[in-house]
């Protein structure tokens, strides 16, 4: 059985209901989306997920400066003055 990554949970069929109470009743949380017992999806707000993305941005950022951080032995050090 899959788990559960979110504390509140509901099932497809209280999703098509009424999904704005779902929202709203999870107070900015995650919602499991059940079919038959098993997370098939997982609702957020639209500011939980910004959050998220911009966090997820944040480290494909870090892991682009890590990799460049390798590059520095074979940078050409150049004083700005002498362009």
């Amino acid at each position: 059985m899959k788990a559960v990554l979110a504390s509140c949970s509901a099932s497809i069929s209280e999703l098509k209901k009424n999904p704005s109470a779902l929202i709203d009743q999870a107070e900015g949380e995650p919602v499991a989306i059940l079919n038959h017992n098993k997370p098939t999806a997982y609702l957020v707000p639209a500011e939980t997920y910004e959050r998220l993305m911009e966090k997820l941005e944040d480290y494909q950022l870090g892991l682009i400066v890590k990799d460049r951080q390798n590059e520095k032995i074979s940078a050409i050090e150049v004083d700005i003055d002498e362009l």
